[in-house]
């Protein structure tokens, strides 16, 4: 039963198209079930962060039947009319297999070799798991991507240095303030990431932190583990006054800040300047915001170039990566000496 992947990420898809095809976070189990029923696909796992949508799927049909039933599913699912292009890339074994190891590792990743992607790629599995979305071909296949990435973590140096979303924010926030010193955070939206975020704008000298979730005893419970404040999420613009970096990453389906929202808010800051970080995809915050004077604000997508000095500094490492990829993925396919065929066919798309 083969395995085939489908998928866009930040390197084939901008934030503007990855959001359209996000899959909320409590919606991924039905959908999941909703893509077996098909009867194409006999196991599945969907992986939908910030930077990616991905699909990995075991089928005892033709690949080119179960890539084409993905797509379809992709678009089907969330009401998209228009076909994707180049922005989506399909995979058949061996390069679904390597990839799904890369992305465990961390090197198909934004900032390459973070490790956040690796929880949210286990995370993705449990879920399938416990699902029951998951059988003997997914099952193998997975934990052999979370071993090879503890090999690649503790066997090279490919995560040296500055290896997560988090680590980049931060360091953008010392290219716009002189010193963290002083400086309080807002954490709109209590994930995993602005989490890390906040922690590492802290551990760099931020002074206070302040969080707004929608569930607010979680925001009691982050703000009390940062030894900070919590608001209501309907309040947090009472609180404007005072902050300097905000750090967005809800689930919700439209801006939660918007031009219009934001601009009257600006005189209660005198002429300090505002970060806004929108890690959330679908986006936070309205483009728009820009263009007010004094306000910086990036995305996900933003954040590459700062990721792309990193990249200089590991490409050295990527061979041996690459090669202990290589190696695992024909030792789980059962023909360790055999070489991928040629890029450029339709399951070896660029990405």
């Amino acid at each position: 039963m083969p395995i085939v992947a489908l998928g866009l990420s930040h390197h084939t898809a901008p934030v503007t198209v990855r959001e359209r095809f996000a899959f909320p976070e409590g919606t991924v189990a039905d959908s999941t079930r909703r893509l077996r029923e098909s009867g194409v696909i006999e196991e599945a796992v969907i992986l939908s962060t910030c930077n990616r949508v991905e699909i990995y799927a075991a089928t005892s049909a033709e690949p080119r039947a179960a890539l084409t039933e993905l797509r379809h599913f992709l678009h089907a699912h969330h009401g998209q009319t228009e076909p994707l292009g180049t922005e989506l890339y399909e995979l058949a074994e061996p390069h679904s297999v390597e990839h799904l190891f890369k992305v465990a590792a961390g090197l198909d990743s934004m900032v390459l070799g973070e490790t956040e992607i690796l929880g949210q790629l286990k995370q993705a599995y449990d879920r399938a798991l416990q699902h029951q979305h998951t059988g003997r071909r997914l099952n193998k296949a997975f934990q052999a991507a979370f071993n090879v990435a503890k090999k690649i973590r503790t066997e090279t140096n490919i995560q040296r240095g500055s290896v997560s979303v988090a680590s980049v924010a931060v360091e953008l926030a010392q290219k716009i303030f002189e010193t963290l010193t002083e400086r309080t955070v807002m954490v709109i939206g209590a994930g995993d990431t602005s989490e890390k975020t906040a922690r590492a704008l802290l551990s760099r000298g931020a002074h206070s932190v302040i969080v707004s979730n929608r569930s607010h005893d979680r925001a009691v419970a982050l703000a009390a583990e940062l030894g900070g404040q919590a608001v209501h999420f309907d309040e947090w613009h009472a609180q404007f006054a005072k902050i300097d970096i905000i750090i967005s990453s809800t689930s919700a389906p439209h801006y939660v800040l918007t031009r219009a929202k934001l601009e009257p808010l600006l005189d209660l800051r005198g002429n300090r300047p505002l970060l806004l970080v929108d890690i959330a995809v679908p986006r936070d915050i309205e483009p728009e915001v820009n263009f007010l004077d004094g306000v910086y604000l990036y995305n996900v997508d933003d954040l590459q170039a700062i990721a792309d000095d990193y990249l200089k500094l590991r490409r050295e490492e990527l061979a041996v990566c690459e090669r202990i990829i290589h190696e695992k993925a024909g030792a789980l396919l059962n023909h360790p000496g055999q070489r991928p065929p040629a890029a450029g066919s339709q399951f070896a798309l660029g990405h």
